[in-house]
């Protein structure tokens, strides 16, 4: 499969781009921001859909055609008939976008079926595209791919660069302050009484740290599209995106890699440790100051570590698995958090998927030991996660990958607006403390909504 790729000078970023596409169906936008020169370069747009991949419950479904089959084998076939080798210095140039839903989990570890489910949207949901946009931030140059599979790789080719040309800037507005009404599911004191639940499984030996949310929700009146302009203004990411699926939309600010594989080089960035930014910044290098030096922060992280390495030796070469950085400190709009890099290279007969499968959920949502973990989490918290603390991202038919960790992200679907916001649990947590912290994290999310 031949693939052609042409250069287009243009003013315009991701956003404004996407913004020309944006009533286009199934049209999605990776939306790359914040530290350019490494997690933050490249943004992506998929425009021009040919194939809709779907799954939930043991269905399956290709172009709305549906059958019975697994999750991962089912794309991994739509992977292996399309690939081609990726010539470029490119990371992504053709592919599917799309994401994993936490709930996903379910068909790859028997859990209990105890929390209500109650926003039905698929669990696995990848587009495929004929075209991919493709935004070098640092060098400030745009990329467009075209497989030719819709219409001629030049007429796409074409189109597209029309759309471009004659697009504006897109003009920003303040967000205000917080003034809509949110549910929760859990009241402030059930949820510290649960984090008591959690210390003592601890205690009684069954974990050593697991993550517990709550999950918000309220009506909104503005579009989605108007939403996540304000969260990209206030809350830039480095995997951030926006998803128009039709009847739902994800808007997402997330900060954390889930993993990233270029070349069969493989890539996680496990985040644990909070803290909320400070009023000026006398108070930011105090707060800094006292998550660098939280011990309990980092024996969390140390813990969400020793379990990524477990799960890439799995599929990766032996003595390949390193950690090149433990307790980095990394600054956002609302927050700063502690952050690992664990790095392997996949052994020969390992693909992408199966990767993703050994990985997956990522150990920071998750806790350690994982399965138990999870189970866990089914039995205290009331509503299931859905797309919250799963994976989005792409996957090109060359092989390489990058998905986030789903958080910091909201779902909206039938006007109402849903967000999870939550923390590792360990036995030196403060229950008090590690409720206020899902607070800090939830701020910019209240605010756009």
């Amino acid at each position: 499969m031949q693939l052609v790729i042409e250069k287009l000078q243009t003013k315009l970023d991701g956003f404004d781009i996407y913004s020309l596409f944006k009533e286009d169906t199934n049209t999605v936008l990776l939306d790359s921001a914040r530290d350019e020169e490494t997690l933050g370069r490249y943004s992506f747009i998929g425009v021009n859909c040919f194939i809709t991949f779907k799954s939930k419950n043991g269905k399956c479904y290709k172009n709305e055609k549906e059958y019975a089959g697994d999750t991962f084998t089912e794309l991994n076939k739509i992977l292996k008939e399309f690939t081609l080798e990726n010539n470029t210095n490119l990371p992504f140039v053709s592919g599917g976008i799309g994401y994993f839903s936490y709930d996903l989990g379910r068909e790859l570890e028997e859990l209990p079926n105890i929390a209500m489910e109650d926003i039905d949207i698929p669990c696995c949901y990848f587009n495929f595209y004929d075209n991919i946009i493709i935004l070098d931030n640092l060098e400030k140059i745009t990329y467009i791919s075209a497989l030719g599979m819709l219409k001629s790789q030049k007429d796409s080719i074409c189109g597209i660069k029309r759309r471009i040309l004659k697009g504006n800037k897109v003009t920003y507005e303040k967000v205000g302050n917080i003034t809509n009404k949110f549910t929760s599911s859990f009241e402030r004191n059930k949820y510290i009484n649960t984090i008591s639940k959690v210390r003592e499984f601890i205690k009684s030996g069954d974990i050593y740290i697991t993550n517990l949310s709550q999950r918000f929700s309220c009506s909104i009146s503005k579009s989605a599209y108007e939403i996540y302009k304000d969260l990209r203004y206030i809350n830039p990411a480095p995997f951030a995106a926006f998803m128009n699926f039709g009847d739902f939309n994800i808007l997402c600010s997330s900060p954390e890699r889930f993993l990233s594989i270029v070349d069969r080089k493989v890539e996680t960035r496990p985040i644990k440790g909070t803290m909320p930014r400070g009023i000026g910044e006398e108070e930011d290098l105090k707060n800094k100051n006292i998550l660098i030096n939280s011990e309990k922060d980092k024996a969390e992280l140390l813990n969400v570590v020793d379990l990524e390495r477990n799960d890439l030796s799995k599929v990766c070469k032996p003595n390949s698995v390193k950690v090149t950085e433990l307790f980095k400190l990394k600054e956002y709009s609302t927050v700063f958090h502690l952050e690992s890099t664990v790095v392997g290279e996949l052994k020969e007969q390992v693909g992408s998927i199966e990767c993703i499968k050994a990985c997956f959920p990522g150990g920071s949502i998750t806790g350690t030991p994982k399965i138990r973990s999870m189970e866990i989490i089914e039995e205290l918290e009331s509503v299931r996660r859905n797309i919250y603390t799963g994976s989005l991202g792409y996957l090109g038919f060359d092989g390489n990958v990058d998905l986030n960790i789903i958080i910091r992200t909201i779902l909206i679907k039938d006007h109402k607006a849903y967000f999870g916001v939550g923390g590792g649990i360990t036995w030196d947590s403060k229950e008090e403390l590690e409720y206020d912290e899902t607070l800090d994290k939830a701020m910019a999310l209240m605010r756009v909504l």
